[in-house]
């Protein structure tokens, strides 16, 4: 494939598509924890397979992938990336993704795309809290692993202890493919050469324990195994895949991004021996809609219907939407038809773009393993599949498993008339990214932007005043606090206004009672005789729920509790809809101040997973902050998960306090639990703040 210089994203580059196959596709997403080299990495694959000049680096601000200017400011990547290359007769489509636990939605979603995930390791800083997440993410997704492990160039590297501390971790099924020599500035292969010397350990041990691994998955071949002694390498292609597949085998490889040690040998490999689309285990879709929707999987040929998973959107505010699929099944060809999901209406594939770094280049075709993007098309969204047959409507890829954006921040348009504008931005940034969320808190007034952490938050913040030029201000949302009443209590009101001409009169009886926490609201009618005429009944009803968002104790909503109207007068002339909603409201504010109003505060559900060296710490923070912890159990590689109860007004600043626990290997997720009564202290200060507004007013 021929070669072009970089151009600018508007313009694009005609590429005549060479006439390769699906079994000569490679596609691997470089995933691992924040500075492991993932972005240099990709950067020395694509110079040394000749498919750039030169490499980038990171300090200069120049490599393909990490193109944005917020990326080239934080000087490390924070969205996925995509970039390919040609080696030995193989097409590489690589994905670069961020590293930083804040930004991990991005590795997630790219591990939907890929048959095989690289993962990454800092030779200085070994096992690091996204190691250990996307080798079982990637085990759950049942994609082919690799392990790389670079720097190893590196000042204070212990290189077989890394060895021996990756195969504790991850299991035996870790054999290195090749091993560092002359002092880490070069490799030697241990799989297809027996002998030889490297810097540790035995290329003769590694090369045997390697084909002993691998025909171990084919009993027939284990035979001739044991009967002759050695077996070619170039034999055991198919039982090397089936063991890739199954996980019985991880293989390893040493690299240095900086030096080169190792980039040839690593690009060798991944075209020798990485899985095809034909050789990977094929992703799970699903047909139909809950309980009665059926799996099947997807089939990596060119000739059948199309079948495409978009993994990736970015919103630019000049280009417009661009949505990033992967082809799984059939052949993609510009011009023709496609649907997208269950949409009806087909769209023409005007461009059928592949993309390098920023550069889009325009082809004519696509088949099963290669990425693409498509614009303009506004149906296209995050996890939508595109197909040319009303046969695949209602198919869905099988879930992503995301984790839940934890912090938040209260958001508004600075400048009066900016709101349409904010909000337009924020569903942008929500659709492009699956781990950012906006809530709407009705009870507070508050539009909460949500991410994985505070320097999530500060680039999307970036994003929002340097990309779309929209000025905001923040805060920390305010604890959604509730009122509720602790005993049943009368309350009683008689409206009557007479003002010369038609007069208002209304006179209501009520009774509160308290219900169980989270049971919300229940109005009971029991009004006999017609002291009330029935069609005031909802007017009655309209006061007493205007109450309920503004309680009288601190003005917060009011909930778990039962209004029973029982008893009432009327006026056959002045009665009126107006004159029952006043008095409604008045006898429920009445009944309220009896009822011995608390403020309820909600308690949230805690999951916190971290490694079993910190738990004695995280169990004795979660109580200081008046916490519960209700259990605890062990996971592999060392880690350990704490379940507790916590009030989430005690959960401001968490997230920080958690990663200087656990040096940044800990992770928290929260569902709310329930309301219990808040601290007296709590209530006081509540209840004081909105007397004070009330008496301003």
């Amino acid at each position: 494939m021929a070669r072009l210089p970089i151009l600018e994203t508007p313009q694009r580059a005609e590429v005549l598509m060479a006439n390769y196959s699906v079994e000569s596709i490679r596609t691997i997403a470089l995933v691992g924890h924040g500075d492991s080299g993932k972005t240099s990495l990709t950067e020395a694959l694509l110079h040394r397979s000749g498919a750039i000049p030169n490499a980038g680096t990171l300090e200069r601000g120049d490599t393909v992938c990490d193109f944005d200017p917020l990326e080239r400011e934080y000087r490390h990547s924070l969205a996925s990336a995509l970039a390919h290359c040609s080696h030995a007769d193989a097409e590489l489509n690589l994905i670069d993704t961020p590293g930083y636990p804040d930004f991990i939605g991005q590795s997630i979603a790219a591990l939907a795309a890929v048959e095989t995930a690289l993962v990454v390791v800092n030779a200085q800083n070994g096992i690091e809290l996204t190691t250990r997440r996307m080798m079982s993410m990637a085990a759950e997704r049942g994609l082919c692993r690799m392990l790389v492990v670079n720097k190893i160039d590196a000042e204070r590297v212990d290189l077989p202890a890394l060895l021996a501390n990756l195969r504790e971790v991850f299991g035996k099924e870790v054999l290195p493919l090749n091993l560092p020599a002359d002092n880490a500035s070069r490799v030697v292969d241990c799989f297809f050469n027996p002998a030889g010397e490297a810097d540790f350990s035995s290329v003769a041990d590694a090369h045997q324990a390697l084909v002993d691994q691998v025909v171990e998955v084919d009993e027939d071949l284990m035979a001739r195994y044991l009967e002759q002694g050695e077996i070619a390498p170039e034999e055991l292609h198919e039982p090397f895949e089936r063991a890739l597949r199954e996980g019985h085998l991880i293989p390893l490889c040493f690299t240095s991004a900086r030096t080169g040690a190792g980039v040839a040998e690593l690009l060798d490999i991944l075209a020798r021996l990485a899985p095809n689309p034909t050789e990977g285990n094929p992703p799970l879709f699903l047909k139909g809609e809950g309980a009665d929707a059926k799996a099947f999987r997807s089939r990596p040929d060119p000739q059948q219907h199309v079948l495409a998973h978009v993994f990736k959107v970015v919103i630019d505010p000049f280009v417009g939407k661009l949505g990033i699929f992967r082809v799984h099944q059939g052949t993609l060809v510009r011009d023709m038809q496609l649907f997208v999901g269950d949409g009806r209406k087909p769209f023409k594939l005007g461009h059928l773009l592949r993309l390098q770094g920023k550069r889009h280049e325009e082809v004519t075709r696509l088949i099963p393993g290669d990425f693409g993007a498509l614009t303009k098309v506004d149906d296209v969204e995050f996890d939508s599949v595109l197909h040319d047959s009303h046969d695949e409507d209602q198919i869905h890829l099988k879930p992503l498993d995301f984790p839940a954006p934890m912090q938040g921040l209260a958001i508004e348009a600075k400048r009066r008339g900016d709101e349409q504008r904010i909000a337009e931005v924020l569903n942008r940034l929500q659709a492009e990214d699956p781990c950012v969320k906006l809530d709407y808190q009705a009870s507070t007034q508050e539009t909460v932007l949500r991410g994985m952490g505070e320097l999530h938050l500060r680039y999307l913040l970036d994003r929002i005043t340097g990309s779309y030029k929209v000025e905001v201000e923040t805060r920390p949302p305010k604890v959604p606090y509730r009122e509720a009443i602790t005993r049943p209590a009368e309350g009683h009101s008689r409206h009557k206004k007479q003002t010369g001409g038609a007069g208002q009169f209304g006179e209501v009886f009520l009774r509160v009672e308290p219900l169980p926490r989270g049971s919300g609201f229940t109005f009971i009618d029991e009004v006999k005789g017609g002291v009330i005429p029935s069609q005031f009944i909802p007017s009655v009803e309209k006061g007493v729920r205007s109450v309920l968002a503004c309680g009288p104790l601190a003005g917060l909503p009011v909930q778990d509790v039962k209004v029973t109207v029982h008893d009432g007068k009327h006026h056959p002339v002045d009665s009126k809809d107006i004159a029952f909603q006043a008095a409604g409201r008045k006898a429920m504010l009445d009944a309220l101040r009896a009822g011995g109003e608390v403020v309820l505060e909600p308690v949230v559900t805690v999951e916190v997973t971290a490694p079993e060296a910190n738990l004695g710490d995280i169990t004795t923070d979660l109580i200081g902050r008046r916490g519960q912890v209700t259990g605890t159990e062990s996971l592999s590689q060392g880690l350990a998960l704490v379940f507790g109860q916590v009030p989430l007004a005690e959960l401001d600043g968490y997230a920080g306090r958690l990663k200087a626990i656990t040096q940044g290997h800990g992770a928290f997720s929260m569902v709310l639990s329930h309301y219990s009564p808040a601290p007296q202290d709590v209530q006081q200060k509540l209840a004081g703040t909105y007397k004070a507004v009330q008496e301003e007013d």
